[in-house]
């Protein structure tokens, strides 16, 4: 067991260092000798023999007194989560709080008091309006997609231009289906009439309006300022498409159009950095067109955002599965005619009496 003197013991060990004892007594053993040899306090253990004595349990109890005379009063209590819990002192530490009771003379109790007080009822997290994410946020509920216009996503990501701490904005909207980008725009703040020029841009060039209302495409977005802005959510209301949230730090809600903003940043013509608004937009100009007629996008079968979006994807993918398969069909024929060439060739070599029996040669 090693040396005892400071360790916490259970009951069962307590019991077994009893039972050496009197069996050393038995052997004319003193039990100061066999303390000397456990490494444990004489007292310690005649402390244990008492409670056995007197048929209590060698069991380890909470230390202090089961009741302190100076424990807080029910009022005390209440008054604490009473003011923790009112809308003008929610934002305060438990430090603060408690000082500002003390001057109103609310409660008198100390800081630690208070700090227990509110961990008991859950209180020590941020009580206010910015308070963190609780973590028990629900994913948004997406529907299965089968072709364009279904749904949408939307973001905003910095550009970095030549002054520190100066950036341009570039506002993206892609096709959930085809990948496809919209509409977009680059400004050099993010606002919620930029957003609403980049979404009006969006329904006029897809014709969106002229769609029934059970038809239109429902948004998805983060939670930032601009995406919860009060004109944002007028116009989906007014349009009748839904608007779907992803969940606080959460960008798998939102993958698409977080991929483009990488594929955007890692495109090997990509400048990193842009002289203004000009042009960044003229540089956008030529990529969009190219990302949108020109990249194959391996999120889509390796078919481009416009083929997608135009529907062309199935027949396209359906096309270049055929052509495999006709060509792996030829290359059978092909290699099967150079091995029987091979082997006719070989045998008339060998032995010319079998030109009579292999007469028959593939055309």
């Amino acid at each position: 067991m090693g040396k005892i003197e400071g360790r916490w013991l259970e009951s069962e060990q307590k019991a077994e260092i009893l039972l050496s004892i009197e069996a050393a007594k038995d052997k004319r053993i003193s039990m100061i000798s066999v303390c000397r040899m456990w490494a444990i306090n004489r007292r310690r253990v005649s402390r244990w023999r008492r409670k056995l004595f007197q048929g209590k349990s060698l069991a380890n109890a909470k230390p202090g007194p089961k009741s302190p005379v100076h424990k807080l009063l029910p009022a005390e209590t209440k008054a604490v989560l009473q003011m923790a819990r009112a809308e003008q002192y929610v934002d305060l530490s438990h430090r603060i709080l408690t000082v500002t009771g003390w001057d109103l003379k609310l409660f008198f109790v100390s800081f630690s008091s208070v700090y227990r007080i509110l961990r008991s009822q859950g209180l020590m997290c941020m009580r206010g309006k910015q308070r963190h994410h609780n973590g028990r946020s629900l994913a948004p509920v997406r529907k299965e997609l089968t072709g364009a216009n279904q749904r949408w996503c939307w973001d905003i990501s910095y550009l970095l231009t030549y002054e520190k701490g100066l950036f341009l904005y570039l506002y993206l909207l892609l096709d959930e289906y085809s990948r496809k980008a919209i509409s977009w725009l680059v400004s050099w703040n993010q606002s919620a009439e930029q957003s609403c020029q980049l979404l009006e841009g969006a329904l006029l060039s897809e014709n969106i309006l002229d769609l029934p209302e059970d038809q239109r495409p429902e948004i998805i977005n983060d939670r930032g300022r601009q995406m919860k802005a009060k004109p944002i959510k007028q116009m989906f209301d007014t349009h009748k498409m839904p608007q779907l949230f992803a969940r606080p730090r959460t960008p798998n809600d939102n993958p698409f159009v977080e991929s483009a903003f990488s594929t955007i940043k890692t495109a090997s013509q990509y400048p990193g950095r842009f002289l203004d608004c000009a042009e960044a937009t003229k540089y956008f100009d030529r990529f969009f067109a190219w990302y949108n007629n020109e990249h194959y996008h391996c999120g889509i079968d390796y078919v481009t955002p416009d083929q997608c979006h135009r529907g062309l994807k199935d027949k396209i993918v359906f096309q270049r599965k055929a052509n495999l398969a006709n060509q792996r069909n030829l290359r059978k024929e092909v290699n099967r005619s150079i091995s029987f060439l091979t082997n006719y060739s070989a045998t008339i070599y060998n032995d010319p009496t079998n030109l009579l029996t292999c007469s028959v040669i593939p055309p």
